[in-house]
C-alpha cells in the first residue's frame, strides 16, 4: 500500500511538473512583451494544420490579426515551439539579406546518415549549405538554361499531343495531372538523364512516385510528423527518418545506375547530374568527394522542387485565365506575335520577349504562393533594429509570404487576378519584400530560372494552340489539399479545352 501511494505521489508530481512546464512555455511571448494568441495545449496556434486547413490560411489569419501591432513581429506557437512571425517588411529584408549571416538556417529536418535523401540544399544548415550552394550555382546560369531549352521544348510538343488526345475523348480536361506529367518528363531528362515517358504512359514509374512524394511519408501517425517538423534537430539525434524505404531505394538506384553507366562509357551531358558528377571528382571548398547518396539527395531536390511547383503554378495560371478571357486573349495575342517574329518557332530568346507572360506568372505566384511561409532560425540573439525587442538564439522565424501577398494594403483587391500589378512601374512602387515566391537574398530559390522557363514553355505551347474556359466540373474556388507543404489543388483543376481556330 505504501508503495502504491509513493507511485501515486510520483505520478502527481510528474504531471504537475509537466503542466507547469507547458504553462510556463506558453508564456514565452507574454514574458517578452510580444503580442501573441493564446495557444491550444497541443496544437499551439496551428490547429487544423495538415488535417483540415492548409498552413497558408492559418498564417494569413494570424498575420491579419497582428500586422498592425506595435511590434515588428508577433508570437506564434507551432505545437509548443515559439515562432516569431515577422510582419514588418524592413525586418524581413534584414533577415533575408542584410543580416542573413544570423539567419542562414531554414530550421528543416535532414538526416545525412539514416535518411540521406533529406540532406539536400534546401534543408541543410548554414555550414554545410554554403559550400554546396557555391558549387551548385553554375547549374542554373542563363547559359545552362539555354542549353536545356531544346529538351524542354521537345517535351512541350509531347504535352500538346497529350492534350490533343484528351480532346478526342472529352473537352472537359483535368489539367493538373497532365501538367505534372509534363514537368516530370522535363525533370527526369534534365536532372536524371532518364526518359520518363509519363506523358505517354500515366502510370510511368517516375510519375507514380511524383504523385505520392509529398503525402506518402514514413510516419502515418500525425504527432510523430509534427514532432519531426517542430524539433528537427532532436529528431535527427534520435535517428528518425521521413522518406519511405521504397522511395529512397528507387531514387538512390536510379542515380547509382546512371552514374555508373556514364563513368563506364565516358558519357558527358550538360545536365544537372553531370555537374554533380564533376563535383564528386574533386575536393573544392573542403567538402570532400561527393558520395552517391549526396548526389542522389541533390537530384532528389531538383525533382521534388521542379515538377510539382511548376505544374501547380501552370495549373493555377490556366485556372485564372479560364475565368478571365480578356487576359487570356491578350496573352495569346502576345505569344502568337512573338512566335510569328521567330518564323513560328519557340526559341529561348523568344520566351524572354513576352513581358505579359512574365506578368501573368508573377500574379499567379502572388495569388497562389507555392510556399506559403519561409522559415529561418537565429544563430545568435538578434536585437531588432530601432526596438528593444530581441529574437533569441535558436528561435524559429517565419516569413508569412502568402499573407503578405494577400494584404489589401499592399495589393488592393488581393483576390482579384490582375497581371497589371506587375508592370515595371507597379513593381518599383512597392517594397521589395512584398513579392517573395522564390524567397530573396543568398538563400533564395536556386532553381527559379529553371522553374520559370519550364512554366513559360508549357504555357506558350498550350495557349498558342488551345483555349481554356470554365466547365461544369470547375471548382470555384479551388479546394486546397491541407497535407502538402506546397500549395496543391485537392481535387485537381477541371477546365473546358478547345482548339484555337487559326
Amino acid at each position: 500500500m505504501a508503495v502504491t501511494n509513493i507511485l501515486i505521489y510520483i505520478v502527481v508530481i510528474l504531471v504537475t511538473f509537466i503542466l507547469y512546464a507547458i504553462k510556463k512555455n506558453f508564456e514565452y511571448w507574454k514574458d517578452r512583451g510580444i503580442p501573441y494568441e493564446e495557444p491550444h495545449v497541443y496544437y499551439g496556434n496551428a490547429k487544423g494544420f495538415r488535417t483540415t486547413r492548409h498552413m497558408n490560411f492559418i498564417i494569413r489569419d494570424f498575420y491579419n490579426k497582428f500586422k498592425n501591432s506595435s511590434t515588428p513581429f508577433s508570437g506564434f506557437f507551432l505545437l509548443s515551439k515559439p515562432v516569431a512571425v515577422v510582419t514588418d517588411l524592413d525586418l524581413i529584408k534584414n533577415i533575408m539579406i542584410k543580416d542573413f549571416n544570423n539567419f542562414n538556417d531554414r530550421y528543416m529536418f535532414f538526416n545525412e546518415k539514416q535518411d540521406p535523401l533529406t540532406a539536400h540544399l534546401f534543408n541543410l544548415d548554414g555550414e554545410k549549405w554554403k559550400p554546396l550552394r557555391q558549387k551548385m550555382t553554375p547549374t542554373f546560369t542563363s547559359g545552362k538554361m539555354k542549353y536545356m531549352f531544346p529538351t524542354i521544348k521537345g517535351v512541350s510538343d509531347e504535352l500538346s499531343t497529350a492534350f490533343d488526345k484528351c480532346l478526342t475523348q472529352d473537352d472537359n480536361v483535368e489539367i493538373v495531372d497532365l501538367l505534372a506529367r509534363f514537368t516530370t518528363d522535363v525533370i527526369g531528362t534534365c536532372a536524371f538523364g532518364v526518359d520518363c515517358n509519363s506523358l505517354r504512359d500515366p502510370n510511368a514509374e517516375f510519375r507514380a512516385y511524383g504523385r505520392t512524394i509529398f503525402t506518402n511519408l514514413r510516419h502515418t501517425f500525425r504527432p510523430i510528423r509534427m514532432f519531426i517538423m517542430t524539433f528537427p534537430r532532436m529528431a535527427r539525434k534520435l535517428g528518425m527518418r521521413i522518406i519511405p524505404d521504397k522511395t529512397h531505394d528507387f531514387f538512390i538506384n536510379v542515380v547509382k545506375e546512371t552514374v555508373e553507366y556514364r563513368e563506364k562509357n565516358n558519357v558527358q551531358r550538360n545536365d544537372f547530374l553531370n555537374i554533380l558528377m564533376e563535383m564528386r571528382k574533386n575536393n573544392e571548398n573542403g567538402m570532400g568527394q561527393m558520395t552517391i547518396e549526396e548526389i542522389a539527395s541533390q537530384t532528389f531536390l531538383f525533382f521534388i522542387a521542379g515538377f510539382d511547383t511548376s505544374s501547380t503554378t501552370m495549373s493555377f495560371a490556366l485556372y485564372e485565365l479560364a475565368h478571365n478571357q480578356e487576359i487570356q486573349e491578350k496573352l495569346r495575342k502576345e505569344i502568337n506575335e512573338t512566335l510569328e517574329k521567330n518564323n513560328g518557332e519557340m526559341t529561348y530568346e523568344a520566351t524572354n520577349e513576352i513581358p505579359y507572360l512574365d506578368q501573368v506568372i508573377s500574379e499567379t505566384l502572388r495569388k497562389y504562393s507555392v510556399l506559403s511561409v519561409l522559415t529561418r532560425m537565429t544563430q545568435e540573439n538578434y536585437v531588432v533594429p530601432n526596438t528593444k525587442h530581441v529574437i533569441e538564439k535558436g528561435v524559429m522565424v517565419m516569413i508569412p509570404v502568402d499573407a503578405i501577398h494577400h494584404d489589401e494594403e499592399i495589393y488592393p483587391e488581393p483576390y482579384k487576378f490582375d497581371p497589371d500589378r506587375f508592370t515595371d512601374d507597379e513593381i518599383k512602387s512597392r517594397h521589395p519584400m512584398t513579392w517573395l515566391p522564390f524567397g530573396d537574398g543568398p538563400r533564395n530559390c536556386i532553381g527559379l530560372r529553371f522553374g520559370k522557363m519550364q512554366a513559360k514553355i508549357g504555357l506558350i505551347a498550350l495557349l498558342s494552340k488551345f483555349k481554356f474556359s470554365v466547365c461544369s466540373k470547375t471548382e470555384e474556388p479551388v479546394t486546397l489539399d491541407p497535407k502538402p507543404f506546397i500549395l496543391s489543388p485537392l481535387n485537381g483543376v477541371h477546365l473546358k479545352v478547345e482548339k484555337v481556330q487559326c
